[in-house]
């Protein structure tokens, strides 16, 4: 065995970077898990509706995940700034730039429910001609609207506790939330328990409740435990220029990033919702199983985001650098375990949604496929994913991410896929591959030069600042 072999080995014997990570990743991961069975269940017992009930809500939910991507914006820019003052224990600054967080994010969801409550069959036609499609997904989106407005707030609530290593309370509001919505969904939606039996209307009535009580317990918990989101609203929402825009010119690419990548995949439903809706039933199963694969993933790269961010503020500058090398590793192994998983189960997990046989044959073979296509994009998916949301972010570079992020989808694979439907005619399946080739690929080869051209760390603490100069300098010191 090499030195090289040797000091590869030895990065991952630390034991207390694996209990940092466990103690950071599983409350995340579990939390995600319950979040993405929240949609899951969802999914379900929809799935015993129809397929054009399938089709319609999940048509409607790309509305509430376009709202989503921009609100983990202003979660991931406040995370940049709460892990790394958080390293020096710096409250003011985190509620301060935490307010501007949920102010922005409170914002986002007000005006993606007025737009959802005004113009219901404006959105489900954006993926559709279907008048029976049309008029399903208006019915549930007028209902599933009152419940963007707690998710936004949860969303940013849940990302600052992260940041400062409180856990487990945006653990125990999922937990809450999706066993309130499990319970409203099996009542509601087939009339159990004395409930009346109202269908998509019921599935959509039991999110929105299910989305204000764990906003809910978030709340309640957090007066009890007097944490960091306990205060006088002044230390939240009164703050200088220089400080807003500071927030501004650090927060805007990450927004941009991931607000114009969800209106990226918005615009790759589309073009599969036109493709017919049972090829887009099938899209909604396999997005289904595509938020709990990437549960885990939430939850480590959550975690090396805080780790990371946290040595990079304090300017401890090689702790940073050896964190982020290790979950670079553990990041791709991971994923193609579970890729394999996924090749190896992929009809059983479909058969999930078709027990009581209501859904369409050419829909079920379809996701079956999908799983495969998926399953091959996955590790280098995460890879990317890691690199951009929490070894760039957390160091500092929050425009590069970006500019890789939208440079591999609006320059490469949204215009691959759009001319792969409308001018080559290609099969719902090839389209669905090309937007994978045209995306992951580039960005992981971006990703990996820029990674170790180390340019990302560019610290926002005055004690990293001064860390980071002192790590140059035993870099020059060294070369000589």
């Amino acid at each position: 065995m090499n030195s090289k072999e040797k000091s590869m080995l030895g990065l991952f014997k630390d034991k207390h970077f694996w209990k940092i990570t466990l103690q950071l990743t599983a409350p995340v991961a579990l939390q995600n898990l319950l979040t993405s069975s929240f949609s899951l269940i969802d999914t379900l017992f929809v799935s015993s509706l129809g397929t054009v009930a399938l089709s319609s809500v999940g048509m409607a939910g790309q509305w509430v995940w376009l709202m989503t991507m921009l609100t983990i914006g202003f979660c991931s820019a406040a995370t940049v700034f709460v892990s790394q003052f958080w390293g020096v224990q710096n409250i003011k600054k985190i509620r301060r730039f935490s307010g501007i967080s949920i102010l922005f994010t409170l914002i986002a969801g007000v005006f993606f429910t007025l737009a959802a409550l005004l113009f219901p069959q404006n959105v489900i036609k954006l993926f559709s001609s279907e008048k029976e499609v049309i008029a399903a997904g208006a019915q549930y989106l007028k209902i599933v609207a009152y419940s963007y407005i707690p998710i936004a707030l949860t969303n940013i609530l849940a990302a600052i506790l992260r940041a400062v290593e409180n856990v487990k309370l945006p653990m125990y509001a999922s937990l809450a939330t999706t066993v309130m919505n499990i319970a409203l969904d099996y009542c509601l939606i087939f009339g159990k328990f004395g409930f009346a039996k109202m269908g998509i209307k019921g599935a959509a009535l039991a999110t929105a409740i299910a989305a204000w009580s764990g906003l809910v317990v978030i709340i309640l918990v957090s007066v009890f435990q007097k944490n960091i989101l306990i205060s006088k609203l002044k230390s939240f929402f009164v703050f200088s220029k220089a400080e807003f825009k500071f927030y501004i010119k650090k927060a805007a690419p990450v927004v941009l990033n991931e607000s114009m990548w969800g209106l990226g995949t918005f615009v790759f439903n589309m073009v599969f919702g036109h493709m017919g809706y049972e090829y887009f039933s099938a899209l909604t199963i396999v997005r289904s199983f595509e938020n709990i694969a990437f549960v885990l993933f939430i939850g480590i790269c959550s975690a090396s985001s805080v780790m990371i961010g946290m040595s990079i503020g304090q300017g401890k500058i090689s702790r940073g650098l050896k964190d982020s090398k290790r979950f670079s590793v553990i990041v791709p192994v991971l994923a193609i375990i579970i890729s394999i998983f996924i090749v190896v189960f992929r009809h059983q997990l479909v058969s999930l949604f078709n027990t009581s046989g209501s859904i369409s044959a050419l829909t079920v073979d379809t996701a079956a496929k999908m799983m495969i296509i998926y399953a091959f994009a996955f590790p280098l998916r995460m890879f990317a994913y890691l690199q951009i949301v929490a070894v760039f972010r957390s160091g500092g570079d929050t425009v590069t991410g970006a500019k890789f992020e939208l440079l591999c989808l609006w320059a490469l694979s949204v215009p691959a896929t759009v001319l792969a439907v409308y001018l080559f005619k290609v099969p719902f399946l090839a389209a669905y591959a090309v937007m994978f080739i045209f995306e992951d690929i580039p960005k992981v080869i971006f990703c990996l030069k820029f990674y170790f051209s180390k340019k990302w760390i560019k610290p926002v603490t005055e004690q990293g600042k001064a860390g980071y100069a002192e790590y140059l300098k035993g870099i020059g010191e060294k070369d000589e």
